[in-house]
């Protein structure tokens, strides 16, 4: 039915309509729908594409993760997507004008802000940690190849060492497994020189200051990408979205080519079917999906706010949903080929070299790396690779909050001075990375990663669900996109939204709460208080909502509570399509100069004539006649 109903929509505008205004002129759009998609995907497919998910499916049961992981995609992801992106398309408001829907849930907007600031600060650093890598990696050597170096201590052991040539008698595999002081190279320099890591998260020690003119770098790279806001950044997306894959095709080839590399991939698909049975492999392909998708973070209702009010977004949201999946399995190959090689050189099992997260990105790989001939281009591929997927991400965190800025105070003025507020959001993200550059800032770091945006996400997303299905209405919501796309959501999607969808997301946080563990990094364990910042991190976005909702039910009218409750959760007047072209049906103005000055030629049969204009409409909207008063004329 879609395809049938999209092949009606011509440049995102619906047949019979062709005299409308399609573009928002103040507030900018798309220049075209590529531009979206690929914006999209590149917010969706970041960083956990590559370092958490072939890890997560190596560890819960190889190729047979893939089957709650798909089934987890079908009736959670790609619902929850097409719901975040009509979302903003129908309103084209950012993720705070959004809930004019229900104003009493607006706090649902600004706990986005509050989430996509935290990661917005700490992505970023990761981001610097890779141009960090990048920019040490044009060498003829790369520094993390011997022990021969001043940071490391007698424990290291290379593997391209001469002193292990020497000792060539001794079994490398007794070696590794024995010894338990055993570190590598790139784990060292890793710890000991990029980090130069301190004993204690409250040790903040002094600013690593490499790290800090990397993450001045990345925050100038991002602010000029989005110095024009979507126009600018929705041309930097043709490199940024799509060279990733390039770079990801040329290590799969070269992964592949060489020794034990099978071994790896099997150890990555090779299905291990009773661990279906487990719920916590249900749980981690739920939460994958979820955060991988970057639900709930206000991206993806910022980024569709620019479309055309007729895209079909319902076509996007699948093609994107599925991109940033497959990617992930496909990125499960090239991470697992070079770890199959690396474990077949030193001897060992896979499972002693996989790792995940930082460990994966800065310690196992670059060390395999090494490995390779003429390892330095190797290594500037993968952690350019890892810039753009990070950059494909902040891009549309930044945008969030400058939009949802620019929306929330509306006048002229600001919209003309949108660059000078990127630029302040700009230089605030990169005044509050600092201190995630010094001694302890990994330890922060992870901090945010873990509680920042956890289970305070799969609570907004699951009020929305219930915000949008049961206090708005679902049937008020199926015949706004009716109105939009030319067609209502298909059957399947109506019953995610309102039932199976929500209970998943429940799901998902009983999970998280069941399986919660104190976090930890490596044999570091955090103090309480480091832990009460972070649960303090994850309450302060979830809080904005009951602190709006009540502050909204004071301020509402009404002489008793319940009345109040009604008019605050009731629409807004303003609440519908921007563009006065779009706001037909019951969105329409009920008097209007236009109306007033065609009184003359209204039939004297209104009912007639309405009915009339709305057979000839091609497409029927959310009360029947959302486009009759188009063609009376």
């Amino acid at each position: 039915m879609a395809d049938k109903c999209s092949e009606g929509l011509l440049n995102g505008a619906v047949p019979g309509e062709q005299g409308k205004q399609e573009k928002s002129v103040k507030r900018g759009n798309w220049g075209n729908q590529i531009e979206f998609v690929l914006t999209s995907v590149g917010y969706a497919v970041g960083l956990g594409n590559v370092w958490r998910f072939p890890y997560l499916c190596y560890r819960n049961g190889g190729g047979a993760f893939m089957f709650p992981y798909f089934i987890m995609l079908v009736f959670c992801g790609i619902p929850l997507f097409f719901m975040e992106l009509s979302f903003g398309q129908f309103a084209s408001q950012g993720c705070l004008g959004v809930w004019r829907v229900s104003p009493m849930f607006k706090g649902v907007g600004y706990g986005m802000m509050v989430v996509s600031t935290y990661i917005g600060i700490y992505y970023n650093v990761v981001i610097c940690i890779a141009f960090y890598y990048f920019f040490v990696s044009m060498t003829r050597v790369l520094p993390w190849t011997y022990c021969s170096n001043p940071w490391n201590t007698p424990d290291c052991v290379g593997v391209l060492d001469g002193n292990l040539s020497s000792r060539a008698a001794l079994n490398i595999t007794q070696l590794l497994n024995t010894t338990q002081k055993r570190t590598s190279p790139s784990e060292e320099y890793w710890r000991r020189y990029v980090l130069n890591l301190s004993d204690d998260i409250g040790n903040l020690g002094e600013v690593r200051l490499p790290l800090l003119g990397c993450l001045g770098v990345s925050w100038v790279v991002v602010f000029l990408c989005l110095i024009k806001g979507v126009k600018s950044s929705g041309k930097v997306v043709y490199f940024t979205a799509t060279f990733p894959y390039v770079v990801l095709t040329i290590l799969f080839v070269r992964g592949i080519t060489l020794e034990g590399a099978v071994t790896g991939i099997m150890y990555y698909l090779t299905p291990q079917w009773d661990k279906i049975l487990n719920a916590k492999v249900w749980g981690d392909a739920a939460s994958q999906i979820f955060y991988s998708l970057g639900c709930a973070w206000g991206g993806l209702i910022t980024m569709a706010s620019y479309n055309k009010f007729h895209n079909n977004c319902y076509r996007d949201s699948i093609i994107i949903s599925i991109t940033n999946c497959a990617t992930s399995v496909y990125a499960g190959f090239v991470i697992f080929s070079i770890l199959g090689f690396m474990a077949n050189h030193l001897g060992v099992d896979v499972s002693k070299v996989a790792d995940h997260g930082p460990g994966l990105a800065f310690v196992a790989y670059p060390e395999a790396l090494t490995l390779l001939p003429i390892s330095p281009l190797w290594s500037i591929l993968f952690f350019f690779m890892l810039i753009l997927l990070g950059l494909g991400t902040q891009f549309c965190l930044l945008e969030t909050l400058v939009t949802a800025i620019v929306d929330e105070v509306g006048n002229e003025w600001i919209i003309r001075k949108k660059t000078f507020v990127t630029l302040g959001v700009a230089v605030a993200g990169f005044l509050l990375g600092v201190p995630l550059t010094t001694q302890a800032g990994i330890y922060w770091l992870l901090l945010m990663d873990n509680y920042a945006a956890s289970f305070s996400l799969v609570v907004i997303s699951c009020i929305m669900c219930v915000a949008i299905m049961y206090i708005y209405g679902h049937r008020n919501y199926f015949k706004d996109i009716e109105m939009m796309l030319g067609f209502p959501p298909p059957l399947f999607f109506q019953i995610c939204w309102r039932f199976i969808s929500p209970a998943i997301i429940f799901f998902i946080l009983v999970f998280t709460v069941i399986q919660y563990r104190p976090i930890s990094y490596n044999d570091y364990v955090y103090p309480t208080w480091a832990i009460s910042i972070g649960f303090l991190m994850a309450l302060s976005s979830v809080i904005c909502i009951p602190i709006y909702a009540i502050y909204k039910v004071c301020r509402s009218e009404g002489d008793t509570l319940l009345e109040r409750l009604k008019n605050a959760t009731k629409a807004s007047k303003d609440w519908g399509p921007a563009l006065p072209e779009h706001r037909s049906g019951r969105y329409a103005p009920a008097f209007s100069p236009s109306t007033e000055s065609h009184l003359e030629v209204q039939p004297l049969q209104p009912e007639k004539g309405q009915s009339e204009a709305a057979a000839a409409s091609p497409v029927q909207g959310s009360n029947g006649s959302a486009h009759s008063q188009d063609s009376r004329l």
